[in-house]
């Protein structure tokens, strides 16, 4: 009887050798010859689960996306409240984020040269931020965000503290401990329900 073969799982093994490969050794790391080699393949048989690296890479991403988003739990919230869940969930506050965040930093690097990754991740981005406009709209109509500062613009601070904190929690991580990546969004926050 015939072996029968999970070809998801399969990949799944795949998507966490490049995960390890690229968390311990950068983008560069995960050659398709080391990446087969840590999955236990022949190198010509990544072909038959992943055409090519940058379909790895993809995989990849998005499993570093979907463990942020397993951190977002907004039922029952709208507004500031879920602003905050949302923000608090993709900042790198715990080894599995920062992690994560060493993923996306990989992925932002090489979707630099690479026209369908970097599309790819400008929808993520448009997805997010019309997240976040929808959030900011409902807490001012809740009455609990105040300020006179423009959505846009809160929306553009949002994003800058999050890919600043992803970023220097692996460049810098002396400059940017978890208590300051707190304390900026809390000030943040602050400026919210303020006039």
């Amino acid at each position: 009887m015939p072996k029968i073969i999970d070809h998801d799982q399969r990949r799944r093994d795949i998507i966490d050798v490049t995960w390890d490969l690229i968390t311990k050794g950068g983008i560069e790391a995960a050659t398709m010859r080391e990446i087969a080699a840590a999955a236990g393949f022949a190198n010509g048989a990544l072909k038959h689960y992943f055409p090519s690296k940058e379909d790895i890479i993809e995989a990849t991403y998005e499993r570093a996306l979907a463990m942020m988003t397993e951190y977002i739990s907004l039922e029952g919230l709208r507004g500031l409240a879920a602003l905050r869940v949302m923000c608090e969930s993709s900042m790198p506050i715990d080894e599995n984020r920062i992690l994560a965040g060493r993923i996306l930093l990989t992925y932002w690097h090489t979707s630099l040269g690479n026209q369908k990754l970097y599309d790819k991740y400008l929808g993520h981005l448009g997805f997010w931020r019309a997240q976040l406009h929808r959030l900011i709209a409902e807490g001012r109509a809740d009455g609990d965000i105040v300020t006179s500062l423009p959505n846009e613009q809160l929306v553009d601070e949002i994003v800058l503290i999050n890919a600043g904190a992803n970023v220097m929690s692996l460049v810098g991580p002396n400059y940017s401990t978890v208590e300051l990546q707190k304390r900026h969004l809390e000030s943040f926050f602050e400026r919210l329900t303020r006039p």
